[in-house]
């Protein structure tokens, strides 16, 4: 046993030195290695005079804020401790050659199962400015979630007046509920989700929630400076506004792309969505309301409309003062979001591609399928007794019980087909009539069909919102990319009518397509891999309102997918009887883990399993130290920082947030 347990150590180092060593090529031009550990843990915290266990990372909420500069390689080690499976994806990175940590479970990876551990790498290749991470597992990213941020590179300025202070601010959303089990209810049930039983900023609900007087993020400001605010809405099935009462905001960057500065009084981010915005404290010393409250374009959606608030608080203000109230539009105010989309605009003028290879044309919306015979009535309660369903082009995705990204890589077939249609099925009056025959069908197709890009091809796709069951905003976020936004408006698209921006239009990896409306966006695909594109309201998700593209590789390593890394959660192969109770499909092929948790039948149940569980983090902790001592660049979050103008607080958060000490 001895002799097989070194000849498999030995064995391991060797697959690993292989493997890691080249999973990812070495870019040129220096950058530093930035290493975080991620710890999936439940904890207690009491809220809303209601105390439950809650998904975090490290025992943090919101998560630990991962810090890092232009250029820079990542290397974050997550080990789930929780009860679920889960994922991480890292939200706006658009992980150059490193698809393999993007983190959509079931697209890029199987989930990381309780116990087990995967380190995500990518490198911040030409990309500065607010991010956001967030778990990709169920619903768990309503809990789990956290920033990052990236600085441009040493010596480099920001294009605007350098702030006095910088501060994160988190929008979310907040239940009582256990967010796992809510999903499942919810899919069981065929209806919608209950609303939110709060918003909050920061994690705080703020004092117009119960039990709440006292759980209030608050700012304190320096009269006549100014402030650098990086907005990021992590909220899970709801796009929200945000504004400070009497404080102007100037918009400065927006989904990490710095833009031409634009004033207004109020933003509407979707979930997922960053913007950066300076904020004078030019007003009388006063405690003054930062609030968040709710956008909702569909009709007869319920839906939470109690503002969360923070205090933006001069320094002489008395704590206990009255704040000013924050001038939030009415929760349906489609103009308010317009005015602050149509003043976004790139820096600078930029290269948009203007010659077009490929034209898609991709439908977005809500349907009702029927409710079959064998279904009971509680799990038909979506509208007119139906199950509620969402889709693309009509195409509902099913969720494969694979990676995606390795069956393509492994040429594993019967998991999707490469058929997804580049149009709609059928052309119709979107906004106002129903894709089938009957007007009253609002039934969608399943299927987990796939779009197929040639690697280079320069693509425009136009995303149209429909009326099916009810118009409605749609934030559409595109892994792996960003893209610009070279044109949007309301009713149906009409090329000969639509005034496309190609000069300086905004850059951006989440697009809120407007109620009843179009969006235009172009990107070139030069990044191989499979990527996900889906509604960022986790319900529409949950009920299929995504594609994903494969974009396949070019000529040379710097356009060639890499192989999997070493430690890439694997799939399991369940025998009949398993499978078919788990999966309702054939026996015998390999398939990701038990769908919400993971219970003793898929831990290790042997010794070479315990072994490799044991194993595995020391010679990946080992490989990525030998890593660092051959590149001369790995270093302590907080180095490469110093004598910069960050705040001693943020610094100290760096150094916290490190798994590094020196």
């Amino acid at each position: 046993m001895a002799n097989l347990f070194t000849s498999f150590t030995l064995w391991l180092i060797i697959v690993l030195c292989t493997q890691t060593m080249h999973a990812m090529p070495l870019w040129p031009g220096g950058r530093s290695t930035r290493f975080y550990d991620f710890k999936l843990q439940t904890m207690k915290i009491t809220k809303l005079c209601n105390t439950r266990d809650i998904v975090t990372v490290n025992g943090m909420y919101p998560g630990p804020v991962v810090y890092a500069q232009e250029d820079d390689r990542v290397i974050i080690r997550v080990t789930n401790q929780s009860p679920y499976n889960a994922t991480i994806h890292w939200h706006g990175v658009r992980q150059r050659l490193s698809c393999w940590s993007d983190g959509p479970s079931y697209i890029t990876q199987c989930p990381i199962q309780t116990g087990q551990t995967y380190t995500y790498e990518f490198t911040m290749l030409q990309q500065k400015g607010t991010f956001l991470w967030h778990a990709h597992f169920s619903w768990l990213r309503g809990t789990v979630y956290g920033a990052i941020v990236v600085y441009p590179k040493t010596g480099v300025p920001y294009p605007f007046k350098f702030p006095y202070e910088e501060h994160i601010i988190i929008l979310g959303e907040y239940w009582l509920r256990d967010l796992v089990q809510l999903e499942q209810a919810t899919l069981a049930s065929g209806g919608g989700p209950p609303p939110a039983d709060a918003f909050t900023i920061n994690g705080h609900p703020g004092p117009k929630y119960n039990c709440s007087s006292n759980d209030v993020y608050t700012i304190s400001v320096v009269p006549g400076k100014t402030y650098l605010l990086r907005l990021i809405n992590a909220a899970l099935n709801m796009e929200n506004f945000f504004a400070i009462a009497n404080h102007k905001l100037t918009i400065v960057e927006a989904d990490a792309e710095y833009t031409k500065p634009f004033t207004t009084d109020r933003v509407m981010l979707g979930p997922g969505q960053t913007l950066n915005v300076l904020v004078t404290a030019d007003q009388p010393i006063a405690q003054y309301s930062m609030g968040m409250g709710p956008y909702m374009s569909a009709r007869n959606v319920p839906f939470q409309n109690i503002t969360s608030i923070a205090y933006f608080q001069y320094l002489g203000a008395t704590a206990n003062s009255l704040a000013l109230p924050a001038p939030l539009p009415s929760f349906n105010d489609n103009l308010a979001v317009k005015t602050v989309m149509d003043g976004l605009k790139s820096l600078n003028s930029v290269n948009v591609p203007k010659e077009i290879d490929t034209n898609l044309f991709i439908t977005i919306g809500i349907n009702v399928q029927k409710c079959k015979s064998k279904m009971s009535p509680q799990s038909c309660q979506g509208i007119n007794g139906g199950v509620m369903a969402a889709s693309m082009n009509n195409i509902s995705f099913i969720k494969p019980n694979i990676s995606l990204l390795e069956a393509y890589y492994k040429k594993i077939n019967g998991y999707y087909t490469e058929d997804f249609p580049g149009v709609p099925l059928k052309f119709y009056d979107f906004v106002n009539g129903a894709p089938n025959n009957i007007p009253n069908d609002t039934s969608s197709l399943n299927g987990t069909r796939i779009k197929v890009l040639e690697y280079g091809t320069r693509v425009q796709l136009i995303l149209q919102d429909t009326g099916t069951v009810t118009t409605e905003n749609h934030p559409i976020h595109l892994h792996g990319y960003s893209f610009y936004v070279v044109g949007f408006g309301t009713g149906n698209y009409n090329p000969q009518t639509a005034n496309l921006n190609l000069v300086d239009p905004p850059y951006m990896n989440t697009i809120g397509v407007p109620v009843g409306g179009w969006a235009a966006i172009r990107f070139v695909a030069d990044n191989p891999g499979v990527w996900f594109m889906h509604c960022h309201l986790e319900i529409h998700l949950s009920w299929g309102l995504s594609v994903a593209f494969i974009v396949k590789n070019g000529v040379g390593e710097l356009e060639t997918l890499p192989h999997p890394p070493a430690d890439l959660p694997r799939p399991s192969t369940f025998p009949a009887e398993k499978r078919k109770e788990l999966f309702n499909s054939s026996p015998g092929k390999a398939s990701c883990s038990n769908e919400y948790s993971t219970n003793s039948s898929g831990k290790a149940a042997n010794f070479l399993s315990e072994v490799i569980g044991l194993v595995l983090p020391m010679l990946l902790e080992i490989l990525i130290w030998a890593r660092c001592f051959a590149w001369e660049a790995c270093i302590h979050p907080l180095h490469h920082l110093e004598g910069s103008s960050i705040d001693i607080e943020v610094r100290e958060a760096i150094a916290t947030f490190s798994t590094i000490t020196f």
